[in-house]
């Protein structure tokens, strides 16, 4: 069986490209959860958060925006005193700051998950890469994704940490050809 390139390396890795790479993501908390780990990779990589995401689930409450939108001060230093996460006190203050703009959102009548999925007119992208080279750090939707995140509020939210959200979530389908996941993700939209 053909996998992307990227995903070799230990059975955690491939099992998150075989089951959950690039399947069309719709939940509101769900995303809120994705796009906090992918702020969390920044300057890291995805092996490095995906290693750490049940602990990351257990120290920020299943990624629930109403609790984490009240952590206080001494919350803060118990998460950064957590070795089972990225211990970065910007990040994890983007996480609390984006469970309030999160809940903003909410308040004013708008689903995060629609958001996020106008930058692709509610539908996956579907690319038809062959090989990694092809496959783009960020795109004109990242961008304008990106821009409309900082305006709503959101952080550690750059095009490129919003490119690779929307290939996690299945906004785009960046399998390569080659992979055994690209064909049933084209049709099973």
């Amino acid at each position: 069986m053909q996998r992307c390139p990227w995903c070799e390396g230990f059975d955690l890795y491939r099992e998150y490209h075989d089951t959950e790479w690039g399947v069309p993501l719709r939940d509101d908390q769900a995303l809120f959860e994705l796009i906090n780990l992918e702020g969390a990779q920044a300057g890291l990589s995805w092996s490095t958060v995906l290693k750490k995401r049940e602990t990351y689930r257990a120290a920020f409450d299943q990624f629930d925006p109403e609790k984490i939108a009240r952590y206080d001060e001494h919350k803060v230093a118990e998460l950064l005193a957590n070795p089972g996460i990225v211990r970065n006190r910007l990040k994890v203050a983007a996480t609390i700051g984006n469970a309030k703009a999160f809940l903003a959102l909410q308040a004013s009548g708008q689903r995060f998950g629609n958001l996020v999925w106008q930058f692709v007119d509610g539908q996956p992208l579907q690319h038809q890469r062959r090989s990694m080279s092809e496959v783009p750090a960020q795109t004109a939707e990242s961008d304008a994704m990106s821009k409309a995140l900082k305006k709503a509020g959101f952080k550690f939210v750059g095009s490129t940490i919003c490119y690779a959200f929307m290939q996690a979530s299945g906004m785009v389908n960046d399998h390569l050809l080659s992979c055994h996941r690209h064909a049933p993700l084209a049709h099973n939209c």
